[in-house]
């Protein structure tokens, strides 16, 4: 079983067997349609698509009118029937891939963490690392699979909502990581922030800090240690970026690091700073 990251070669063993399901990931936070039509062009032989957008995503806002970030979990049922159109079982062995060091990936890797499945990894370096090592791709659509009987379990994963946020601001008590790039933590990137900034008091620690050059992770040790010092303990950390997405890749980082339990915060700073009268810091940490 792989429960955080995965080989090219170790999967490309696997890409036959009737238990394996694989999911392209690849999204872009500007051209919505970009990662539909890179699949479109190609994809690893047998892989299914999820859409950022519509199904690793759930309504924007509550039954109240509230705004619950760009990206808002789905509702658990409605992830789990996703999972089961797609063939997914109790014992199912997923693996999720892009072509951004695992910035999109990684969301699906935890929510499948979230509903109790802990057989899911991310291919490790995405598609390059596949096409680097010499593997197929594929235009054809895969063949439909039986419907799945997975069910929800015990979460692997945690949450934490933005109420707990504001009060962790007034009142101290945990360590918040922002994953966004370094310009939008500190409020200069309007394009995709239109309020910018960050939730005060929060550090940070840019996704791709995880990587190395070639868009592999870096080796546990390693990012145990400079986890250790953005984090520090992990069971009283919240991990957060502009909408529940790249935060997911600090916390794939933290297991492959040995270095569980921290929390996420789904709505991010997309829901933050959407009510002018939760406070915002600009600048460096």
């Amino acid at each position: 079983m792989y429960t955080t990251l995965i080989e090219p070669a170790a999967l490309a063993a696997h890409l036959g067997d009737a238990n394996w399901v694989v999911v392209d990931c690849r999204h872009d936070l500007v051209n919505l349609d970009a990662g539909r039509d890179a699949y479109a062009a190609g994809h690893l032989p047998n892989a299914l698509f999820a859409d950022m957008e519509h199904e690793l995503s759930g309504q924007k806002r509550d039954a109240g009118g509230a705004f619950r970030g760009r990206h808002p979990l789905p509702e658990k049922d409605a992830f789990i029937e996703l999972l089961r159109s797609w063939g997914v079982n109790d014992d199912t062995q997923l693996v999720a891939y892009d072509a951004h060091g695992g910035m999109f990936a990684a969301r699906l890797w935890w929510m499948l963490r979230w509903v109790g499945h802990e057989a899911v990894a991310v291919l490790d370096g995405g598609l390059p690392a596949w096409q680097t090592a010499g593997m197929p791709l594929s235009t054809d659509t895969p063949a439909a699979r039986p419907r799945g009987r997975i069910a929800a379990r015990a979460p692997l994963a945690t949450t934490v909502d933005v109420g707990t946020v504001l009060h962790n601001v007034e009142h101290g008590g945990r360590t918040v990581v922002d994953a966004r790039a370094p310009d939008r933590f500190r409020g200069e990137n309007e394009t995709i922030d239109p309020v910018g900034g960050h939730i005060p008091g929060a550090k940070n620690r840019f996704f791709k800090d995880n990587l190395q050059p070639d868009g592999r992770f870096k080796a546990p040790a390693q990012l145990k240690a400079e986890l250790g010092v953005a984090v520090g303990d992990p069971k009283s950390a919240i991990m957060q970026c502009g909408s529940g997405v790249t935060a997911c890749h600090n916390l794939l980082a933290l297991e492959v690091a040995g270095m569980p339990g921290a929390a996420l915060y789904p709505g991010s700073w997309s829901e933050w700073s959407a009510d002018p009268a939760r406070p915002v810091a600009t600048g460096a940490q």
